[in-house]
């Protein structure tokens, strides 16, 4: 049996403190809410580490940023923010995964990094990249140099919390490759700027979107849910990246046959003409043609509670959920109707459950598309829709 909404929302808040706690009642006294550090690592391989022994010149600045090549590589400090006496331990982690042969190019990986000081547990993700356009003190080497290699690690909240942003961390990733492969003026900065913003741009948008939209959240979960269009108006670019990343989160998108979902956008978009509009002119959107149900507006105030402890992990986690749950309910939906093909009182569970989920109007519209070239089904749902309608009329 599945649990309730709230036992969901109230299990998975435990479990991202619990591991962002991470040990006994002292060690949490340690840890500092989530941060937003990062460091990126100049990474040479074999060759490229001799080269680098041959020409040191025994600088204590250079010995005090490279870690020990051994006989495989050498990683030295390109940029980071974190405090001086914590990146060495950071270096050390990360030597020990590449030694190993755990980290590939363009694939990030999440882990629990344990940092002696200040004494706590931290999510860390670590992703090796190829800049592929040489830079002009680069180019000057030997002809064979290799494309240069880094590694950057981002770190914040815990390990299950960051392993919730992981593909958004991957292209993440990918832009800054891109970002390092101009020849602007200037982009040592700038590349600065997009490291130290990766716990904004990345993590933060979910959050941002809730506390912007509160009650009217509910109109987004439905957009999303019924893959609505939906247009946002007389925003600033930040709002609407965020808005946009917030519909594509929440969407079934993977999650469900992609033919059905194709099929679907094109019947919900035939259907009704028209897109959600998001007026953002003023300090309180207003939202235009939008649509809800019951299942949105339970789940909207699940964000809302999660709202009240500022975590801004447990906001994906909690749309992860609603994911889950939508799904769920569409699995128990289709197994109805196949029970109802030679079942009229299977028939009558299917309509007391589209009554009863909160977002029947959403699931017989997935069922419908889904069993359109499927006669036997199809009579089922065309049923479902009159018994849906009748109740409809006498709701009002």
């Amino acid at each position: 049996m599945l649990p309730s909404l709230q036992e969901s929302l109230d299990g998975d808040e435990k479990e991202l403190e619990s591991s962002e706690e991470g040990g006994t009642a002292e060690e949490r006294r340690l840890e500092p809410p989530p941060s937003s550090h990062y460091c990126l690592y100049s990474y040479c391989g074999s060759r490229l580490a001799q080269q680098r022994g041959d020409s040191d010149n025994g600088s204590p600045g250079g010995t005090n940023a490279e870690t020990p090549s051994g006989d495989d590589f050498s990683l030295s400090v390109a940029d980071t923010n974190l405090p001086p006496e914590v990146e060495p331990e950071l270096r050390g982690f990360i030597a020990k995964r590449l030694s190993k042969g755990a980290v590939f190019e363009g694939l990030g990986n999440v882990a629990s990094v344990e940092l002696r000081i200040p004494g706590y547990r931290v999510g860390c993700y670590y992703c090796l990249f190829q800049q592929e356009k040489l830079l002009p003190e680069t180019a000057t080497m030997d002809s064979e140099h290799n494309p240069s290699e880094y590694v950057v690690c981002f770190l914040g909240g815990s390990e299950k919390g960051l392993e919730l942003f992981r593909l958004e961390l991957d292209k993440y990733i990918q832009g800054l490759k891109n970002n390092m492969n101009c020849e602007e003026r200037g982009l040592e900065n700038h590349i600065k700027s997009y490291l130290s913003s990766w716990f904004e741009d990345v993590v933060c948008p979910i959050q941002r979107v809730v506390l912007l939209f509160q009650e009217k959240l509910t109109f987004l979960l439905h957009a999303a849910l019924s893959y609505t269009p939906v247009e946002v108006k007389e925003s600033d670019e930040k709002t609407k990246r965020d808005i946009n990343r917030f519909l594509s989160v929440a969407s079934l998108q993977g999650l469900i046959h992609e033919g059905t979902m194709t099929s679907l956008c094109m019947a919900m978009t035939e259907e009704q003409h028209k897109s959600v509009v998001i007026d953002c002119s003023s300090s309180q959107p207003q939202f235009y043609n939008a649509g809800s149900n019951r299942f949105c507006e339970d789940w909207m105030q699940a964000f809302l509670n999660g709202a009240e402890g500022g975590n801004p992990f447990l906001f994906r986690q909690v749309l992860e959920n609603f994911k889950l749950k939508a799904i769920q309910d569409t699995n128990n939906l289709k197994r109805f109707i196949r029970q109802a093909e030679m079942n009229h009182y299977a028939l009558f569970k299917c309509y007391m459950f589209l009554k009863n989920c909160g977002s029947g109007d959403i699931l017989l519209k997935i069922v419908k598309v889904e069993h359109e070239e499927m006669p036997e089904a199809k009579n089922v749902v065309a049923v479902l829709e009159e018994f849906m309608k009748e109740a409809f009329t006498q709701s009002f």
